[in-house]
Formats: structure tokens, C-alpha cells, sequence
């Protein structure tokens, strides 16, 4: 008996140990605070070095930090450069322009030398500037940054008195203004264009006024600045669109040079200035139009579309060095690659092609190309490649390291068929050391937006999931961009609708393959993904647990509280012309039905997708005894789990742990 109660004693620490083994070849939730993250390559004007940001985490004070690195075209003697980010290679290439922590406090536009290391703090800004653009002398930078608003209506208090403490002033909005940022849209106040001389000195803003301005872009002469702005000072410029302009800084006149019903944005200046690319479209009642790409004289006149029977949005425009066209990327099913198309029109032309993600960030004279690049189990690196030869090389590796030894879910893709005639697709990402004989349970993981795209990029979170025995399923119901402009719209006035159905029958052909535990079906989504995970726990029991992320339940009071529009995607009217549809389509109009346990989880400083939201929701599942809790992450925005997207890092691993621990509650073993 001793002998056999030692036998098993043996036989357990064994089993302890070789599962503790095993757990080191895994994609382990800790290796998320040494993750690495690169960002926009610049190539150097003779084409021989790049600059770009490496981001990293600051494990102690919970954030992350930016740094400029260096290295030769070839991937050689790549070194660390300098604190910062955004890096800008002056127009001939003696001297980079950047943005960093500086003096007095806060975010500061430095420029480095490169001969000799010295650098430069150009500005003494109380808010962070971006968007940093050389003007082709060399001699000035225009870059973007917020100016506050004033406000219409003000009072005047009485005098206080000596030494008396009181409250800051209250807070006057009198207007609805949208500004994109990390945190999502605020009205603070409007983003504006402002000048500096490239050795120093007083900030010059050069456009004012209620409206928001895009990124700079010199023409030739360096004196006039062409960019894209919003119209209308209110929530109608995310119907109506924005216009490109053209000021001369001698004069400070502004110019529109498009005029129409639709946004026009994205401005690039030709090589000798008489062109200038951008992309737009006429504004229609679709919640999803792709875009087009434009050509107009230097003046505003002989527009002209280059890709009318194109139907993807392109995107990142680079002309080519000779003038003779356009290159961009675009989404495409899951993918992004480069395209050219000629001045003279025609059908575009792919450049690269492969199941990856490519981001285009410079283009040199020789054809040399400098981006990011990730796969599906390849994180994202700098790679180069030729616009004659386009063999796409990786110069960094800035996660190897972490993935030595490491096994890896194989990402498998699948098409199915759904309602309408629409074929959807979507991809499964297995466990390691996957065997087919055996059951698993399944994560249907929904994305936001809803005009969004699930790419076939690295993926931290879906293969964490994996390293923990779970089967992940993600795909790109209707209403998804990538696939064309009858896709994307296809939710028009009908969201939720059959993407609901789209994302069920996702889920059914995974069933069919025979490993999948269906007593352990769970979902999650956040965003437009938490919209449709409180409905699909309003029409169906079939899933053992959800996590319903950063939810809109309640389509009336949204439209109220949002920082956003994304209501329209929806409704034709508003929720006091028609409050039956905006019900109709609410979430919590089915919550009566649900009795999935639900987790509510939100950043408390959420305006996209405002606290209230998920606040309703999780009373109405207390009050109907449905197994809940409502997780509020402190001092986040909207974009937590998005891959640069959180305020903390921290704040990044709550999400995935409680997450995947309310799954684990509800886990029939």
C-alpha cells in the first residue's frame, strides 16, 4: 500500500511538473508587458537609413514609452537613436524632426542633428503637436495641435476673496464638436495648423476658427500649405464631410479648392506641385461608402476620378517620384497590400500580394519602400522591399525573443455561406499542439466599428486564448469593410440584423468539424461587437457564458450621451421622430429574454460607448436574477483593448483575465 500511495504521488508531481513545462512553450498573458510594437519607417531622402518608433512598456508606471530607432536600408547597425516619436527626415536628410517629452512639461517638437547628435527643442507647447510636415526649403515645420474652444456664453462671478480656495470654473459647452483622438471625440476644442521656424522660436498658428484641420502638406514653394478640414462645426460634418484647402502663408488667405456634399480628405502633393491626390466620394444615405481616388489641378480645377470601378477605399497615398501615379493600400478580405494606379486612370495595379497586413509609411526616389508588415503568426516589424521587385525583406524582430521556443495556434481560414446570397468569411485560431479527436470549447470573438475589418494580423489576445485550450472564432459579418461597398452597407437601417445570422452560421460550420465541446460555447465582442453580444443573449441560449464589452444597449438615451453617430448606422430619423425603431433595434428591449450569464466590461471614462450604457443593461440583469457583473476599468477610454489602444497596460490585462475567467466560471469540465 506505502508503496503504491508513493507510486501516485510520484505520478502527480510528474503531472504537475510536465504541465508547468508545458505552460513555458506557451503564449503566456505576463510576455504582454515585454511586448514590442513599430511604428511608421521613414526612409531617409537618399534612401540609405531608417527612422522609426519602438514602443515599449513601462512596467512600473503603467504606461508606454516611445523611441526613435536607426538603421541602414540593408536591417544593419540598427541602434537606438533618441527619446520620442513621429521622426520626420528634413529634405535633405542633415536633420530629423520629432516630437518628445520636453520643457516645461508635456509632449515638444525637438529636431536632431544627425552629424553631430545635437538636438533641439524647438517648441515650449501646453499641448502635444503632431502630424510634423518639413517644408521643402528646410527652413519651417507645420504641424497639427488642439486649441481650446471658447465658449458664447460666459457669466461673471463676483470678486473672491483673499486666500479663498475654490473650485476650478465649470465646464461650458455650447456647441458639438468631434475631434478623432486615442480617447475618442471630445469638445475641447478644435485641432489647427501651426508653423515654426526649423531653428526654434514662437509657434505661428495659421488657421482658426470652429472647425477642425487635417495633417499639413507643403507645396513646392514653402509658403503654401494644403490640408483637409471640416466644414460644418457640428455633429452634421460626420454626414456632410470635409473639403480640401490651400493657404498661403504670405497672405494667410484660405482657399477651398473641392466643394461638394461628401468628405474629401487625405491632400498629396505631387513631386513638382501641379497635382494634388486625394480621396473622397459624394456624400449618399449609406452608412458605408467606399472611397474613391481623386486628382484635381494644383487650383481645385479638372477633377477627376482615377479608380471609379474600384471597390475598395484606398488608403496611405504615395505618389511616385516621375509624378507618373498614386500608390496606396486598401483592405481586402482580411489583408492589406499596395496598389498603383497611373494619372492617366486605368484599373489599379497590386504591387504586393500575400496574406499579411502591410502599412506603406514612405516611399524613396530609388522605389524604395519602407512599412509594417504582420501575419497571422507574425507580429508586426519593419520590412523594405523595391516597387520593381517587390520581395518583401524584414529588417527587425522585435518580438522574436519573447516567441523563441514558444508554440504558436495554427490561424486557419474559412468561408461559409449566410442569408442573402453573401459568403462570409472568417478565421480559426487552434490551440497548440491541436488534435482534432478531441472537444474544445470556442470563443466567438465579434468586432467593433461595425464598419470595421478583421485582419489576418498578429493577434496577442486570440492566440493567449488559444495557449489556454480555447478554439477562437472571429470573423467579418456584413457590414464589415474589405469586401466592397454592397458588404459594407448591407446593415443599412438593419443593425442588428443578419449579421447576426452571419456570425451564427460562423459559428455552426466550426460545429461541423467535430471539435468543438457545444456545452461550452462562449461569445464576447466590444464596441459594435458588445452591440451584437447583448443581442445575441437576447435571441439565443445556445452559449454557456458572454462578455459583453463597451455595449450600446439602448439606442435612444445613446444618441443623447455619445460623443459619436455611429446611431445612423441604424435609423433615418432621430430617436424623438421615431422611438418604435430605435427600441426595436435596442438590445435592452430583449433583455427579458436573456438567460446567458453576462459580464459588463468598460472603461469609466468611455464617451463613445458611455458608462450609462452598460450601467442599464447590468441593472436589468440584476433585477431579472441573471448572472452578472459589471467590470469598470479605472481611467481607460474607449480603445482599451485595441493594440495600442489602452491608457494603461495594465488595464489590457484585467480586460483579457476577467474576461477569460468569466468564461472559466461558466466552463462545463
Amino acid at each position: 500500500m506505502k508503496k503504491s500511495r508513493l507510486f501516485v504521488s510520484l505520478v502527480l508531481v510528474l503531472a504537475c511538473m510536465a504541465t508547468a513545462w508545458a505552460q513555458k512553450d506557451r503564449l503566456t498573458l505576463d510576455l504582454f508587458l515585454d511586448w514590442e510594437y513599430v511604428a511608421a519607417p521613414q526612409l531617409s531622402p537618399d534612401g540609405r537609413q531608417i527612422v522609426y518608433t519602438r514602443r515599449w512598456t513601462d512596467k512600473i508606471n503603467d504606461k508606454y514609452e516611445d523611441e526613435i530607432w536607426i538603421m541602414n536600408v540593408d536591417g544593419s547597425r540598427n541602434r537606438f537613436l533618441v527619446k520620442g516619436s513621429q521622426p520626420q527626415w528634413s529634405p535633405d536628410g542633415t536633420r530629423i524632426a520629432y516630437v518628445a517629452p520636453g520643457q516645461p512639461a508635456g509632449t515638444q517638437v525637438f529636431v536632431r542633428w544627425m552629424d553631430t547628435g545635437d538636438t533641439t527643442q524647438l517648441t515650449r507647447l501646453e499641448r502635444s503637436p503632431s502630424n510634423l510636415r518639413w517644408s521643402p526649403d528646410g527652413k519651417k515645420i507645420a504641424f497639427n495641435m488642439l486649441v481650446p474652444a471658447s465658449n458664447a456664453f460666459n457669466v461673471k462671478m463676483p470678486p473672491k476673496p483673499n486666500g479663498a480656495k475654490w473650485i476650478d470654473p465649470p465646464r461650458v459647452i455650447d456647441r458639438l464638436n468631434y475631434r478623432a483622438d486615442g480617447a475618442g471625440y471630445r469638445p475641447e476644442g478644435f485641432i489647427h495648423i501651426f508653423v515654426v521656424s526649423a531653428e526654434g522660436g514662437t509657434p505661428r498658428q495659421v488657421t482658426d476658427g470652429d472647425y477642425n484641420h487635417g495633417a499639413p502638406e507643403w507645396m513646392p514653394d514653402s509658403d503654401t500649405l494644403i490640408f483637409s478640414g471640416v466644414r460644418k462645426p457640428d455633429a452634421e460634418y460626420l454626414r456632410n464631410g470635409t473639403e480640401i484647402y490651400r493657404l498661403s502663408l504670405r497672405t494667410r488667405e484660405i482657399r477651398p479648392l473641392t466643394d461638394r456634399d461628401g468628405p474629401d480628405v487625405e491632400p498629396t502633393v505631387s513631386p513638382d506641385g501641379r497635382l494634388i491626390a486625394y480621396t473622397g466620394y459624394d456624400q449618399t444615405d449609406d452608412t458605408y461608402t467606399v472611397s474613391k481616388l481623386y486628382l484635381m489641378n494644383a487650383d481645385g480645377g479638372n477633377k477627376r476620378v482615377l479608380t471609379p470601378d474600384f471597390d475598395r477605399s484606398p488608403d496611405d497615398l504615395h505618389w511616385a517620384a516621375d509624378g507618373s501615379g498614386i500608390y496606396f493600400t486598401t483592405e481586402d478580405r482580411g489583408t492589406n497590400n499596395l496598389w498603383f494606379v497611373s494619372v492617366n486612370g486605368g484599373a489599379p495595379r497590386q504591387i504586393t500580394r500575400g496574406n499579411h497586413q502591410l502599412t506603406v509609411a514612405s516611399i524613396a526616389k530609388d522605389g524604395t519602400v519602407a512599412g509594417v508588415l504582420a501575419g497571422p503568426q507574425q507580429p508586426g516589424d519593419v520590412v523594405v522591399f523595391n516597387i520593381q521587385r517587390p520581395e518583401i525583406r524584414r529588417l527587425t524582430a522585435v518580438n522574436d525573443d519573447l516567441l523563441e521556443g514558444r508554440k504558436l495556434g495554427e490561424v486557419e481560414e474559412i468561408w461559409y455561406d449566410s442569408v442573402g446570397g453573401f459568403k462570409i468569411q472568417g478565421w480559426i485560431v487552434k490551440p497548440p499542439d491541436f488534435d482534432p479527436s478531441k472537444k474544445y470549447p470556442l470563443i466567438l470573438y465579434i468586432h467593433g466599428g461595425p464598419h470595421a475589418m478583421y485582419g489576418v494580423g498578429f493577434n496577442f489576445e486570440f492566440q493567449n486564448h488559444a495557449a489556454e485550450g480555447y478554439v477562437v472564432l472571429y470573423t467579418n459579418p456584413r457590414g464589415s469593410t474589405g469586401y466592397g461597398q454592397a458588404f459594407g452597407n448591407a446593415i443599412k437601417n438593419n443593425y442588428p440584423g443578419e449579421d447576426y445570422i452571419d456570425l451564427m452560421r460562423g459559428v455552426d460550420e466550426v460545429i461541423k468539424r467535430g471539435y468543438i465541446d457545444e456545452r461550452n460555447l462562449f461569445v464576447c465582442g466590444g464596441s459594435g461587437g458588445g452591440v451584437l453580444t447583448t443581442w445575441i443573449v437576447g435571441h439565443t441560449d445556445r452559449f454557456a457564458a458572454a462578455v459583453a464589452m463597451k455595449p450600446v444597449v439602448n439606442w435612444y438615451s445613446f444618441v443623447g450621451t455619445t460623443d459619436g453617430s455611429s446611431w445612423y448606422y441604424n435609423f433615418k430619423k432621430f430617436p424623438w421622430e421615431d422611438p418604435q425603431e430605435h427600441l426595436r433595434r435596442s438590445p435592452l428591449t430583449y433583455v427579458g429574454n436573456v438567460r446567458t450569464p453576462t459580464m459588463l466590461l468598460t472603461g469609466e471614462l468611455d464617451l463613445r460607448t458611455p458608462m450609462e450604457q452598460t450601467e442599464q443593461y447590468y441593472r436589468a440583469l440584476k433585477m431579472r436574477k441573471v448572472d452578472t457583473v459589471m467590470v469598470r476599468l479605472n481611467d481607460e477610454y474607449h480603445g482599451f483593448n485595441a493594440p495600442l489602444g489602452p491608457r494603461h497596460p495594465s488595464n489590457r490585462l484585467w480586460q483579457i483575465l476577467y474576461l477569460r475567467g468569466w468564461f472559466e466560471k461558466y466552463r462545463k469540465k
